[in-house]
């Protein structure tokens, strides 16, 4: 393989290069492209990044490289790659522009959205590519920062309609594993034997060649750089030594050999380069200045290939490899004078958190004064990383505090901010930090405590709520706040084990917390709707709903920290459910969402996503639901899956939609998982969503069956009340009056306590079912009144359709067409197909002919484009429907042609009068 930008052709890479070069064509038609370049050092992947650049005539291309020693420090790769766009910031939205100013620490404010940072990314490159087709490239992808390799993997999977190609060049296998990617293998003998011909001018002994050969595995920078280490007459007559050690490392020693001839001043410049993180050069004069050596050293490392100054602002090395072999290679003292010459050059106004990072790079000892100035620097690195980069900056604290009293402290600290972005591997690390020194009883309930939680973010069977029940009663006397925060996180442990819980449950947990602390005269949020939770589990319904509802008022209503969105907005939201109060719910959900992207907590994003596709689930967006599913599984892409949680959105969305043949296997395959990790909460979400598919289908008794079998414990927040109510309509359309009317009983005793209008709506509609004279009207008629007032459409659609019903047997078709017709467009629009044929058929009944029609046939659109039609359709531009679909302007703009198309519409307006148009959003 030729080196870089000196041949026009790769040996043995066709394929690739063909790929490549199809990329360019494409992203010049306006056609977005994304590639991961996969394999072990050496292998071409760099090469491969040249012959793209040197193919993208037209195009502009920027580069980004990820840098070993500063894999930690928030946004580094992202700011490489973006610094050259930020004069186009004020084409952003502003809340996008906030998000990347205060990321870039640009500018002071709140952590960012992690995914409202993707999409200002995303705008500003798709702004940049309206101007000239984009190439962006990101070498050495492995060791980029979490915070850029997350927002970059984000902006990747979201490119749609502009002329921007990505290629990532990664050595590991698990970076970026959601995006589609090559894996570069090594050459071939015979075009491995080409190759190394190139490299060599002088004579060859056959032993010597045979060796390199062996070598080198194909890998073409091993056969490019193996003959440059050996002198002439090894190379003709053998005799030298085999390098010993891995393929990298023996490639960075050949690198290191082609340095090691140059002047001393050349080296410590090479050094300071291969510390700074993003190529900045007037940085790396002003370091070199700072240690004495002149900038004109740069020539002889520039000369000898090792560094390349492609601009007059920035630098790179010719070779990722290159940029650790110096950096590896010096002395311990060598690598801190770099970086104390960087610190002392950074601005600490403009950029406190890299100058932190520095100064900690370049501590000889533990240094109390760098460790308080890390422990400062983690709330700034809140607000431009999340708690991902407020980890970094506390475990570094951790490591040079002297004190064993302070590291401890900070250890854990730095764990608990790990748990929270979902580091739960390095959380457990921390957590053995600790343990060095003798911890007090208050540490080591601390350090049960975490372990507890990373249980339970891990895996959300019943194996944690044992240790969470420990830790609270273990925090009783140390320190009460704590214990009964710990005894929030058992009760929701307790809830997600449910029914398989194997010991403790819930009844368990709420006799503790009534036999521990009480709470504190000026009572928190987490304690007033702890001990509303103990009150239900321990005296029933209709005891603990007063305390509950001030709960979900507090929680709605008030300012939430990092902490309490992450731990317990989610019990809330359970408690806002079990009232049937759906202003709260929707009110929760949505601040848990807020709270859980705004600090970047990865592990906690799924359940928050999936709290608030249940919420559009009931509204009637089923359009909102799948994009949230759709962003659930970018999120299991992107963590691997760490956050434990079943594909309980998917799943009750199929449902919803009454997709019989899709829904059935998966909730069967989601049931067996289930019951394998012990999450009895999900086996009762499975079956009530089973129960709304066979209501939907009229598959009655199978409907009974799923509802009981969800219904077994009305105590355990939402599934269980929802199903009693499928669990009424399933067994009266059975012919079962009589267990209806004893479920029905369970059912009012929460309804009627409960007393919210979504509550008392459903009970009239179910209450109506059992009666078979006048009053079942005038309760029908409540019914949709009282839904009408919610934002529930679902059940309002679904008591019109029982209305209809009960008028068309009641022999009165006129009436019962008028009902069953608003119940069957409503359901037809929101997309539950299944309610909607059940409609249908009871239209065909009173001699009416229906046109069977789906969510989709009326308008022939995809779910994503009859979103964006419905989002435009309610007046929403451009930007702010990407915002909401994290999709680009442009991207939306490509994806209206398409709907303006398919409707036969020209303008907005059109759509918004077509009477294709979707239904208003509530």
């Amino acid at each position: 393989m030729a080196p870089s930008g000196s041949a026009p052709r790769l040996l043995g890479r066709r394929a690739e290069c063909e790929t490549l070069s199809s990329m360019i064509t494409a992203t010049r038609a306006g056609r977005s492209q994304v590639l991961i370049l996969r394999g072990e050092a050496g292998i071409g992947k760099t090469a491969l990044i040249e012959f793209l650049v040197d193919r993208a005539a037209g195009c502009r291309v920027r580069r980004a490289a990820g840098v070993e020693s500063l894999i930690e420090l928030a946004h580094a790769g992202l700011h490489q790659l973006c610094a050259p766009f930020l004069d186009r910031l004020d084409r952003l939205p502003e809340a996008q522009r906030t998000a990347l100013c205060t990321a870039f620490g640009l500018q002071p404010g709140h952590p960012p959205d992690r995914f409202l940072l993707g999409l200002a990314v995303l705008t500003l490159l798709s702004e940049v590519a309206d101007e000239q087709p984009l190439v962006c490239v990101v070498d050495d992808a492995q060791w980029l920062d979490q915070a850029s390799a997350q927002t970059l993997e984000f902006v990747a999977g979201r490119l749609g309609a502009e002329p921007v190609a990505m290629v990532f060049a990664t050595r590991d296998d698990r970076a970026l594993a959601g995006l589609p990617g090559i894996r570069l293998r090594g050459l071939d003998d015979a075009d491995a034997v080409r190759l190394l011909d190139t490299a060599v001018t002088g004579p060859l002994d056959p032993r010597v060649r045979d060796r390199i050969l062996a070598d080198s595995h194909g890998n073409p920078l091993a056969l490019l750089e193996f003959p440059r280490v050996l002198s002439a007459a090894e190379l003709a007559f053998g005799g030298a030594a085999e390098v010993p050690g891995r393929l990298a490392h023996r490639l960075e020693d050949g690198f290191l050999r082609q340095a090691a001839p140059l002047p001393e001043p050349s080296r410590r410049l090479l050094l300071v380069a291969a510390a700074e993180p993003v190529g900045d050069v007037a940085l790396l004069w002003r370091a070199a200045e700072q240690l004495g050596v002149d900038p004109d050293a740069a020539g002889a490392a520039e000369a000898a290939g090792l560094i390349e100054f492609p601009g007059h602002d920035r630098f790179r090395f010719r070779h990722p490899l290159i940029r650790s072999a110096v950096y590896r290679s010096a002395a311990p003292a060598q690598r801190r004078e770099a970086h104390r010459a960087i610190a002392d050059v950074t601005d600490a106004r403009t950029d406190p958190d890299r100058q932190a990072w520095h100064r900690a790079r370049a501590a000889v000892n533990p240094d109390e004064s760098v460790a308080a100035e890390l422990e400062r620097s983690a709330g700034r690195a809140l607000a431009r990383g999340g708690l991902a980069a407020a980890a970094a900056f506390h475990a570094q604290a951790a490591t040079l505090t002297p004190d064993p009293a302070q590291r401890i402290r900070r250890c854990l600290d730095a764990a608990q901010a790990k748990v929270h972005a979902g580091a739960f591997d390095d959380a457990l690390a921390l957590l053995a930090a600790a343990h060095v020194a003798p911890l007090h009883e208050a540490e080591q309930a601390r350090v049960d405590l975490i372990r507890a939680q990373i249980s339970f973010a891990t895996n959300r069977g019943n194996e944690a709520l044992p240790l969470l029940l420990a830790a609270a009663r273990r925090l009783e006397p140390l320190d009460p706040g704590l214990a009964r925060d710990t005894y929030l996180d058992a009760l929701s442990a307790a809830l997600f084990a449910g029914r398989l819980a194997q010991g403790p449950g819930a009844r368990q947990v709420a006799e503790a917390v009534q036999a521990g602390p009480p709470a504190p005269a000026a009572a928190r949020k987490g304690d007033v709707l702890l001990d509303g939770l103990a009150v239900l589990f321990t005296e029933g319904y209709p005891a603990a709903a007063p305390l509950s509802h001030r709960a979900v008022q507090s929680f709605a209503g008030e300012e939430l920290s990092i902490d309490e969105g992450l731990r317990f907005s989610w019990l809330a939201a359970s408690a806002a459910v079990s009232l049937w109060d759906d202003d709260g719910w929707d009110t929760l959900t949505r601040r848990h969402l807020e709270v859980a992207r705004a600090g970047g907590a990865l592990g906690a994003l799924p359940l928050a996503l999936t709290s608030r596709v249940f919420v559009h689930l009931f509204t009637g967006d089923l359009a909102a639901a799948a994009s949230l599913v759709d962003e659930i599984q970018a999120i299991a892409e992107i963590t691997h899956g760490m956050a434990g949680l079943a594909p309980y959105g998917e799943v009750s969305l199929a449902a919803v939609r009454g997709q019989v043949d899709r829904a059935e296997p998966m909730i069967r395959q989601t049931l067996d998982a289930l019951a394998a990790r012990g999450e009895g909460v999900g086996v009762n979400m499975m079956q009530w969503a089973r129960a709304v598919l066979f209501n939907g289908a009229g598959r009655y008794p199978e409907a009974v069956d799923a509802a009981r079998e969800a219904s077994t414990d009305p105590l355990e927040l939402g599934p269980p009340k929802w199903a009693l109510a499928e669990l009424v309509e399933a067994q009266v359309r059975s012919g079962d009056t009589k267990g209806a009317a004893a479920t029905f009983e369970q059912l009012a005793v929460q309804t009627r306590a409960s007393g919210t209008e979504w509550a008392l709506g459903v009970e009239a509609s179910r209450r109506a079912l059992l009666r078979d004279d006048s009053a079942a009207e005038e309760l029908y008629r409540e019914a949709i009144e009282r839904l009408g007032s919610t934002r529930i459409r679902v059940d309002l659609a679904r008591a019109q359709l029982l209305y209809g019903e009960w008028l068309r047997r009641a022999g009165r078709r006129l009436d019962a067409r008028e009902q069953l017709r608003a119940a069957y467009e409503s359901l037809v629009l929101m997309g539950l197909d299944g309610f909607a044929e059940r409609a249908r058929h009871e239209l065909l009944a009173t001699g009416q002919t229906v046109r069977k029609r789906s969510a989709e046939t009326p308008w022939e659109l995809t779910a994503q484009e009859a979103h964006i039609a419905r989002l435009a359709a309610e007046g929403l531009t451009n930007p702010e429907i990407g915002a909401a679909l994290y999709i680009s302007p442009r991207t939306v703009e490509w994806h209206l042609r398409r709907i303006f198309s398919k409707l036969g519409v020209s303008t907005r307006r059109e759509l918004r009068f077509s009477h294709a148009r979707p239904p208003a959003r509530q």
